[in-house]
């Protein structure tokens, strides 16, 4: 399914509660985006900061980066504004690259080999 979305210039910071770190950022898209489109946006934008040391802070709800029209981020520093910019840019625009397709993402690794993953993990809990 095609899914295409923009960032719209409203970009608005909210203060966090005392201890807390940097501001909430809500960052507005053209329409709503869907669940899949959020969550595929989340993990583009992860993987755009992987490594990244300017984001010490910031907390990235994955399955709900996307609240409406909005792009919600908390955490944010005004030393990381301009890289996160950057980042959430490719990452809106690789998302919106990827639904061009029409294709569902392909998957890192089969569903046996993910059940392999979680229950080695689990072995190691009980």
């Amino acid at each position: 399914m095609f899914e295409d979305h923009s960032i719209v210039n409203q970009v608005n910071g909210e203060p966090l509660p005392a201890g807390c770190v940097g501001v909430r950022v809500r960052v507005r898209v053209t329409g709503c985006p869907s669940r899949r489109w959020s969550r595929d946006l989340g993990a583009h934008l992860v993987g755009e900061l992987a490594g990244h040391t300017a984001v010490g802070h910031l907390r990235l709800n994955v399955n709900d980066i996307v609240q409406g029209d909005q792009i919600v981020l908390e955490g944010v520093e005004r030393c990381e504004a301009q890289a996160l910019a950057h980042a959430l840019r490719r990452a809106v625009d690789a998302v919106n690259k990827a639904t061009r397709g029409g294709a569902k993402p392909h998957a890192n690794m089969t569903q046996r080999e993910a059940d392999a993953v979680a229950r080695e993990l689990a072995g190691g809990l009980l």
